[in-house]
């Protein structure tokens, strides 16, 4: 497997962009290796500048869901492009995706349009403070949310791949106003609700983790957020950029059964295209401007191009329910063969799955919260990492990512990845 192209082009990035990269994590600093430079993909695959071909369990963090370049998207956004990028005006696409989202999400009672997980989460946490008068937030400790100044308090994603949790930058005053707490542990969410004294504004979760690998709730944790919300007057706020519509037609919130009282969605609502969006009750969800004091805007929210890609995503999601079926058996196919050869091979791990996202630690202790999820061998993982990248095997560069399977990963795909993960090993 020749890299030569991808190492030419990186060099060149190294030059021109910080990292030489857009994003931290795609860097592959943490895994030892140069990062590929994607030319094109399709279905399940993906090819690089230098030809290699990969079967991608990356999926652009999440939003893939039928696979690459499903001809339904692409028609769907080529047509929009034919008739103009962007208006910076209302179009009847926003308003079909707002009831597609009313429909496959109850709770979202109305929404708001914007441009990236990031704003959606930022903004959310804006209103609940306005809609509460109060300033304190909670959130938990590897659970990331974007890189608004309020989240990069011990976050997940990249800032836990390179160990920098704590971004320069982020303001004093506001980082005291960020409390964080131990994912599943629900007396350290009581306990910081009791000492503060100026009240909480909003709980921000991640119902399924994906920012420091696929980390599932506990019995009852997501229930104790809910009904300490309710009586202490709390906003409980779901980050389902990553679970909306991946875990259930309806999200995490479908899949337990708990109803937040806003949630934040992204990526998959825009078919890939950068999208984000926010909602939920609608006397929160009123205070925003033009119909409450609660200002935020953005010239592309609500684009065409990616409203067009968003409502084609759902209309398949709504058509083809028993996808969920499928992407259930690929991901239980996974995890146990990934288990049986893990164990006749003595090696520390354990697997964690929520559907179609996956995560294999290295490391021999159950993986619930982020100081469990630190205790992986990293070292293991980037030699794993490399060794499935030469057998064709496209994984998240982190130890601390998500992985995700979708409907364009066929049984056959499967079995291919089994092999490939049976000879790394070897090699790790």
């Amino acid at each position: 497997m020749t890299i030569r192209r991808s190492q030419k082009l990186f060099r060149t990035a190294q030059r021109r962009i910080p990292g030489g990269v857009n994003s931290p994590v795609r860097a592959f600093k943490s895994v030892g290796t140069v990062p590929r430079f994607i030319a094109s993909a399709s279905g399940s695959r993906m090819t690089d500048v230098d030809g290699n071909r990969y079967i991608d369990y990356v999926g652009s963090w999440g939003p893939m869901l039928f696979g690459h370049a499903h001809p339904r998207i692409v028609a769907a956004v080529s047509k929009a492009a034919r008739k103009g990028t962007s208006f910076g005006a209302p179009t009847e696409l926003e308003v079909t995706m707002a009831e597609m989202i009313r429909t496959l999400v109850p709770s979202v009672e109305m929404v708001r349009m914007v441009n990236s997980g990031t704003e959606a989460t930022m903004s959310a946490v804006r209103l609940a403070r306005a809609y509460t008068g109060r300033e304190a937030i909670i959130k938990f400790e590897g659970c990331y949310h974007g890189h608004g100044d309020s989240f990069l308090i011990r976050a997940g994603s990249g800032a836990m791949t390179y160990g920098v949790p704590d971004s320069p930058g982020v303001p004093g005053a506001l980082a005291a106003q960020t409390i964080n707490c131990r994912y599943n542990d629900t007396a350290s969410v009581a306990e910081a609700v009791e000492r503060t004294s100026a009240g909480i504004a909003a709980i921000i979760v991640e119902p399924v983790v994906g920012n420091m690998g696929c980390i599932p709730p506990r019995k009852g944790f997501l229930e104790s957020l809910r009904r300490i919300c309710s009586e202490r007057k709390i906003v409980l706020i779901f980050d389902e950029v990553m679970t909306g519509f991946r875990v259930a037609p309806g999200g995490a919130q479908e899949l337990y059964g708990i109803r937040p009282d806003l949630t934040t969605l992204g990526k998959i609502i825009g078919g890939g295209l950068p999208v984000g969006a926010y909602g939920g009750r609608k006397e929160i969800m009123s205070m925003v401007a033009p119909s409450g004091p609660v200002y935020q805007a953005g010239t592309l929210s609500g684009n065409p191009l990616a409203m067009a890609a968003g409502c084609e995503m759902l209309r398949m999601i709504r058509e083809r329910r028993a996808l969920y079926t499928t992407l259930e058996a690929r991901g239980a196919a996974l995890e146990n063969s990934f288990g049986d050869i893990l164990q006749r091979a003595g090696i520390p791990s354990v697997i964690n799955r929520v559907g179609s996202m996956f995560t294999v630690f290295f490391t021999d202790a159950e993986v619930r919260d982020y100081d469990s999820a630190r205790s992986s061998d990293t070292e293991r993982f980037a030699s794993y990492f490399r060794a499935m990248l030469a057998e064709g095997i496209y994984l998240p560069p982190s130890q601390y990512e998500a992985a995700f399977i979708s409907a364009a990963h066929s049984a056959r795909d499967i079995e291919t990845t089994v092999r490939a993960f049976r000879k790394a090993l070897r090699l790790t």
